[in-house]
């Protein structure tokens, strides 16, 4: 297959004496494994809850052996805390917020390095039609004007992505388009056409589909219903999205809101809302995000109608033809007929709307360039060693600096 490597990177090597004892999955799925069983090039020597986790090196690995001694990740309570440490040396590498980027970029002895993620930021709408609903579990409660593609692309119109990169992300983002990214290189479809920001576009959309505003209270309602207005629940993981979550919603409301459309804030803790999204399917909006493997196809199966009653599907979005073109792409070995599916998959997306990806986030790291030297800089940007457990090259190569 064409993203065999991929797929390849993410299973582990197993030692058969340990496993083979384990006569079903329950029994596998109880053992404690101990001894943190591992291949890599650093190994687990200490950990303590909530303030750090000491790797040391292993001098001899077969592959990349390191040529530092020891790599330990420390836990800050808050930003502020952390930057600090990064300013009086106490850490090396720190993944800063946005709000400080520009004044490190000035401090002595640090270098600032942005580039691309495989981040994306998504406003998902639930779309999820009756027939689709998953039995037992799904509640399904998504406003229905969400099921009516013309709404969706109308608020696609009514976004302005550019102030949500400049209020959110302060600058340090691109504006999204669906769910693989410009960092997939030649599988990202940068020919298909965005909505570019309209509000009167939007008002016209939603006008022409049968929701006006005929009490006069600035929000819209059902063709033919004025007791049901355009009015959404939002909402965001309030434990993840802290910093940022009220900037967006307040921001997204605003833009909303000259179109004829309201949404009102429900913020709930992480596991609350993935109890809410999938499969239960019991909410309107939600603006959340994911972060994609290397291969451009690694996000686009979550749209797939299979993925419905999985809890993968956050949307319930369901496409005879998209489902048939995600399987032709996964036995498509020629690259370029592969990227020709890839791109039609996306044009799809766009069109139907499912998602709005308002941004993909810039990948920002700060580090102090008078301790260690030798970081493996891509070009897009340095690699990102702190969110992302594939990227671990630098902690292989870098030595003190002399």
């Amino acid at each position: 297959m064409a993203n065999t490597n991929e797929r390849f990177s993410g299973v582990p090597i197993l030692p058969k004496h340990i496993w083979e004892k384990f006569k079903d999955a329950k029994a596998a799925s109880e053992f404690e494994n101990t001894e943190m069983i591992g291949s890599g090039p650093f190994k687990l020597a200490e950990f303590k809850s909530g303030e750090f986790t000491r790797l040391t090196a292993v001098k001899d690995h077969y592959l990349t052996p390191p040529k530092i001694d020891e790599v330990i990740y420390k836990v800050y309570k808050n930003d502020d805390a952390m930057v600090q440490a990064l300013k009086t040396g106490e850490v090396d590498l720190i993944v800063p917020p946005n709000t400080v980027v520009r004044s490190l970029q000035s401090e002595p002895n640090i270098k600032v390095e942005i580039g691309k993620s495989l981040d994306l930021t998504d406003i998902i709408f639930n779309t999820t039609e009756s027939k689709n609903c998953p039995k037992d579990v799904g509640k399904c409660t998504g406003h229905p004007a969400l099921r009516d593609v013309k709404v969706r692309q109308a608020l696609s119109y009514a976004t302005d992505k550019q102030a949500l990169i400049d209020t959110v992300l302060l600058g340090l983002g691109a504006a999204g388009l669906s769910l693989v990214m410009p960092g997939h290189g030649d599988g990202f479809a940068k020919d298909v056409q965005d909505y570019p920001f309209d509000t009167e576009k939007a008002k016209e959309i939603l006008e022409a589909a049968g929701y006006k505003d005929t009490d006069g209270d600035g929000i819209r309602e059902m063709p033919g219903d004025p007791s049901k207005p355009l009015s959404f629940r939002f909402s965001f993981p309030s434990d993840q999205a802290a910093a940022t979550g009220p900037r967006f919603f307040e921001t997204l409301r605003d833009q909303w809101k000259q179109a004829g459309v309201e949404i009102k804030l429900q913020a709930l803790e992480a596991d609350a809302l993935t109890a809410a999204c999938c499969p239960a399917f019991d909410f309107d909006v939600i603006r959340w995000g994911w972060t994609a493997g290397p291969d451009p196809s690694s996000l686009l199966y979550i749209a797939t109608t299979d993925e419905i009653p999985t809890g993968n599907s956050e949307t319930g979005y369901s496409n005879p033809d998209y489902d048939k073109l995600f399987k032709e792409q996964e036995i498509t070995v020629d690259k370029a007929k592969r990227n020709e599916i890839l791109h039609q998959m996306q044009g799809i997306l766009v069109r139907d709307v499912p998602y709005i990806i308002p941004y993909y986030a810039q990948t920002v790291e700060a580090y102090r360039s008078d301790k260690f030297q030798g970081w493996v800089i891509d070009p897009e940007g340095i690699l990102d060693l702190s969110s992302s457990p594939n990227n671990r090259l630098s902690l292989t190569t870098i030595t003190p600096v002399q």
